[in-house]
């Protein structure tokens, strides 16, 4: 790709990238959130039309004007966000809009179930093709994703975030994957935040900062600190704020908060200004805990304490009016209001508050939004930009701008650094720690191991919906973590 610009509206995203991916290699493609990463795939994909430049597929000119251009010059690409059709089969998935026909004209399901499996054998996966997608695992769904796309004879694959909502074991499994992928020939493009990934699975890293090209190098030619300093041009020695050590009085008590299998008598104290984590692989009750507390989902039995005096949860508004906020773990799916402006998510949950007589004064928001997005430093272009226009790194300081507006003595967050860079990241981490300095409780569950180790005061670790132990700030290690998370303690 040689010299790619693209703009929308108000917006330069990309100005004349250029791109150089060898065959038969895994290239990462990094950079903070709006760098133009995605949009520079999506112009590869045949999403969009670049404004300027040439690509080049071996060594020829190529006009990729439609996504069916891309995927006959075999290139093909999963997105962050997978969108299976969860009532039909595997099979039926990876032939959707291709199935194979009889001469009556009707579909030869015989044929399409003898073809999937033909695949899977070659593969060495061991998915029944008739099995529906909705029975699937996150994971599960990602890998039929990729079968999907090297089906169609793909000879590049690009890949955004892959290992965003997977656990570290089937990110292991994945790798190998792509591995097995780089051995027949096929070229992977993966986009990704998280460096120990580029550094374990990629050949080449490709940097991208406000829509420029900064540089492409081996993995070999560098290190965490200098690509760090590539994509947020400075110098980053530490990543995690210092907070001083200890914490306040109790301020929420959790005692046998039940819901199914899913919660199983959960019960922990969070104490003012502490930063408590919960770990645990992907299913182990954390998401689900929380959505309970916070009133998202109901709880068979439990009994919530704060300030020392009992309290009922059973809406969230039960929990806001008790100083409890979240940030769920889904910024697009119930974080903001995609189609609102960035004033209209600021202000929403407390407009209930500054209105009077049912009355509110549209300037006094419009300052008090401003003031929010100021403090919290959310890159737009104005107040009546759309949610959905922001990066992730902002998107996720807005959904913090919104629910520190109601003043909250708890704060669960739930992965809040998911998808997003490493510079954002630090100001996140730095938000963290001075809420918690001003003794705001903060519960934070997180699949990085490094972000729980490093901010956390005490690591609460889940399994199969229980908490199965507790590690102290000094005693915290990957090891000891994963060794409660694996395994119920008798």
């Amino acid at each position: 790709m040689r010299n790619i610009s693209k703009s929308f509206p108000g917006v330069k995203a990309l100005d004349g990238v250029d791109l150089r991916v060898e065959q038969g290699t895994v290239h990462a493609i990094m950079g903070e959130n709006g760098a133009g990463k995605s949009t520079l795939m999506k112009v590869l994909f045949g999403q969009y039309t670049p404004d300027e430049g040439e690509i080049f597929l071996e060594g020829k000119p190529v006009q990729l004007k439609s996504v069916k251009d891309a995927v006959n010059h075999g290139i093909s690409m999963i997105y962050q966000e997978l969108s299976p059709i969860k009532e039909l089969s595997i099979a039926e998935n990876i032939f959707v809009g291709r199935y194979p026909m009889t001469a009556a004209h009707i579909i030869d399901w015989k044929k399409m179930y003898t073809s999937c499996q033909e695949i899977f054998d070659r593969w060495g996966l061991s998915y029944d093709p008739q099995t529906k997608i909705k029975m699937l695992k996150t994971a599960d769904i990602q890998m039929i994703e990729i079968i999907k796309a090297i089906s169609f004879n793909a000879k590049l694959v690009i890949m955004d975030e892959p290992s965003s909502s997977i656990s570290q074991k089937e990110v292991e499994k994945l790798f190998d994957f792509i591995r097995a992928l780089k051995k027949e020939g096929i070229t992977t493009i993966i986009i990704t935040h998280k460096l120990d990934e580029v550094f374990t699975v990629a050949d080449q890293v490709t940097v991208l900062r406000d829509g420029k090209y900064i540089g492409s190098n081996r993995i070999g030619e560098l290190d965490r600190a200098s690509l760090i300093k590539m994509m947020v041009g400075r110098e980053m020695n530490n990543l995690f704020p210092k907070k001083d050590a200890g914490y306040g009085a109790p301020l929420l008590e959790v005692r046998g908060l039940n819901n199914g299998s899913r919660v199983q008598d959960v019960s922990f104290t969070l104490h003012k200004g502490e930063i408590l984590g919960f770990a645990g692989i992907v299913g182990a009750g954390r998401t689900e805990t929380m959505r309970a507390l916070f009133g998202l989902d109901p709880h068979s039995s439990g009994e919530v304490i704060m300030d020392g005096k009992p309290i009922q949860i059973k809406h969230v508004r039960d929990a806001i009016k008790n100083d409890i906020v979240m940030a769920t773990e889904s910024r697009k799916d119930d974080g903001l209001v995609l189609c609102r402006s960035v004033e209209e998510n600021i202000m929403l949950p407390s407009l209930y508050r500054r209105s009077k007589g049912g009355i509110l004064n549209l300037k006094e928001n419009r300052r008090v939004a401003e003031e929010a997005s100021h403090k919290l430093e959310v890159k737009t272009s104005s107040m009546d930009t759309m949610a959905n226009f922001l990066s992730g790194g902002n998107q996720q300081k807005l959904i913090l701008c919104k629910w520190l507006l109601m003043n909250p003595k708890v704060l669960i967050l739930d992965e809040p650094t998911r998808g997003i860079d490493v510079g954002a990241k630090w100001e996140i981490y730095n938000i963290i720690t001075g809420l918690a300095k001003q003794g705001v409780g903060i519960i934070l569950v997180s699949s990085e191991m490094e972000e729980i180790i490093n901010l956390s005061d005490r690591v609460l670790v889940m399994c199969e919906g229980r908490i199965n132990g507790c590690l102290e700030k000094g005693e915290v290690t990957q090891e000891k973590i994963m060794n409660l998370a694996s395994e119920v303690q008798v």
